[in-house]
């Protein structure tokens, strides 16, 4: 574990130490940007496509089995016609051969409610016919675009996800040199600002964080580096110039030994 900062330079500069170390991290996390989350939602939408693809296809291969059924009442309504017309040759009286009539008729009207039957499914299979093109195509672009954007993540993570860990231990490691009390309203503030910068120098007589002119006698007590100053405006904790140079280049030596 590293030795806990105790003087206020000390503590100055293992916060921006631990900064400098965490905004490498977010420049990182960056690069992925939106890509994992872009990735989850292609997989999803393929998911779905997939699904819906098998649905389709389930509900057309049922369709052509109630059209078979249909095709095959309509052989057994033309056989009972074929039976009762012949037995209407034989018919003793007009009451026999009138319920044989009203049997015809009524295999008649069954044959022709089984033939719109099958036109209403034909057309119904014509239209999911055409959805499912319409899903394949849409599905395998889908494919390509995911295949695309995994490889590009996978760039990414292969080229940086040796150097984040290593930061992160490194982060870990600079965290714990820091007292409980200012770490925890270091991680406050970078959680509170959009560019998650905690801990700024002074540049050109102005916060880095806010551009907010800094008056001569706050930068001179900045630079003393005798208690800890923080920008007025927004928050952040100020070190001067010359220590933030101090330990870039040192902690740009860290870096760049991590890679």
């Amino acid at each position: 574990m590293a030795k806990k900062a105790e003087t206020v330079e000390e503590k100055l500069r293992a916060l921006y130490d631990l900064q400098l170390i965490d905004s490498r991290i977010d420049e990182i996390q960056n690069m992925r940007g939106e890509l994992p989350l872009e990735v989850e939602d292609l997989k999803d939408e393929v998911a779905g496509l997939t699904i819906r693809l098998e649905k389709l296809t389930n509900e057309v291969e049922s369709i052509e089995g109630q059209i078979k059924a249909k095709k095959n009442d309509i052989e057994t309504h033309k056989a009972a016609i074929k039976k009762y017309t012949e037995q209407q040759k034989d018919v003793r009286n007009n009451r026999e051969f009138n319920s044989l009539t009203k049997e015809i008729e009524f295999q008649t009207l069954e044959i022709e409610l089984a033939e719109k039957h099958i036109k209403e499914f034909k057309a119904s299979i014509e239209y999911k016919t055409n959805v499912i093109e319409q899903t394949s195509e849409k599905l395998e672009l889908k494919k390509v675009h995911l295949h695309h954007k995994e490889n590009e993540l996978n760039g990414i993570l292969v080229e940086t996800e040796r150097e984040e860990i290593a930061l992160t231990e490194k982060s870990e490691e600079f965290a714990s040199a820091i007292e409980d009390r200012l770490l925890n309203a270091y991680r406050r503030i970078r959680n509170s600002v959009k560019n998650r910068l905690a801990v700024v120098s002074i540049e050109r007589g102005a916060s880095a964080g806010s551009f907010f002119t800094i008056p001569p006698q706050v930068q001179v007590e900045i630079a003393a580096r005798k208690k800890i100053m923080t920008d007025e405006h927004s928050g952040r904790i100020l070190v001067d110039a010359a220590l933030a140079a101090e330990e870039r280049e040192k902690i740009d030596t860290i870096i760049k030994n991590l890679k």
